[in-house]
């Protein structure tokens, strides 16, 4: 997670550019307007994808625990995938939303009360539970105040261990998701999640292909999760910002063993989509 609208800075994912700016606003209008330009568009593929599987998961057994298993999004910023996932909107509808004219002329308190009732008017009757991790507190704090979150938290998993907050949610976590922190968190993130669950958890997980995936994959393993993958799929998720973060990205799939022809090459980041479930490996 991380830049700014004009400023964009390389960071500790190698060459990939990083935008903390847009994080740390009180509302989640820099982040469209920095990202519209290019194409940001994974949560649009995971829509569906996040959809069946939280359908799929309150469908399974709870384990005995009353009630509908809890999505966590981790690094879920302002709460995109929760939009998508529980409510009747588009990726595109969003774009539009918060690049307008009328929501850019509106105070970020003026903004929360419209998103209160845009969202409430477009509540899906299927709408699970979900909470936010992320390191942003202004972004997980608006996405709570507007009703995309049942609960947010601000935890960082890489340097500590969940709070009491954080550990108590996520006795009622029963699907994990992730679409844009791949780059940044590891399998420490994801060990510290599960040793917490109370319920069998599952993974879904869209990650760059410029990153190993493979020690979270070991991660859910010790924890009796059994990883797919089908590396012939895969989802486009932004544009270049430049030629430098083009060529890192070229490099980066060439070294894990991918071939960046047509995808990579083509001008654009790609993700593979991991899905994690109980079974024997």
């Amino acid at each position: 997670m991380a830049g700014s609208e004009s400023d964009v800075t390389e960071g500790a994912a190698g060459g990939k550019s990083r935008f903390d700016d847009i994080y740390d606003r009180p509302d989640p209008r820099a982040y469209f307007r920095r990202l519209a330009p290019l194409d940001y568009e994974i949560p649009h593929h995971a829509q569906p994808v996040f959809r069946q599987a939280a359908a799929e998961r309150a469908a399974s057994s709870t384990a005995g625990r009353p009630g509908r298993p809890a999505v966590l999004d981790v690094c879920c910023s302002y709460g995109i995938n929760a939009a998508l996932l529980n409510h009747d909107v588009t990726l595109a509808q969003l774009y539009e939303r918060y690049t307008s004219p009328a929501c850019q002329a509106m105070s970020t308190a003026e903004l929360a009360a419209q998103d209160k009732g845009f969202y409430a008017e477009r509540r899906r009757a299927d709408a699970v539970p979900v909470i936010g991790l992320d390191i942003s507190a202004p972004a997980v704090h608006y996405a709570r105040e507007v009703g995309l979150l049942d609960a947010a938290f601000t935890d960082d998993l890489e340097h500590g261990s969940p709070g009491p907050g954080l550990s108590h949610a996520l006795a009622d976590v029963g699907l994990i998701t992730l679409t844009g922190g791949g780059s940044y968190i590891t399998a420490r993130t994801f060990t510290a999640l599960l040793e917490s669950a109370r319920r069998p958890v599952w993974v879904s997980a869209f990650v760059l292909r410029t990153v190993s995936y493979h020690p979270v994959v070991q991660a859910l393993a010790a924890h009796g999760l059994t990883t797919t993958v089908d590396v012939s799929r895969t989802y486009p998720q932004r544009l270049f910002t430049d030629e430098r973060e083009r060529r890192y990205a070229i490099q980066a799939v060439r070294a894990l063993g991918g071939d960046p022809t047509g995808r990579e090459e083509a001008g654009r980041f790609h993700c593979l989509h991991y899905e994690s479930r109980p079974g024997t490996p």
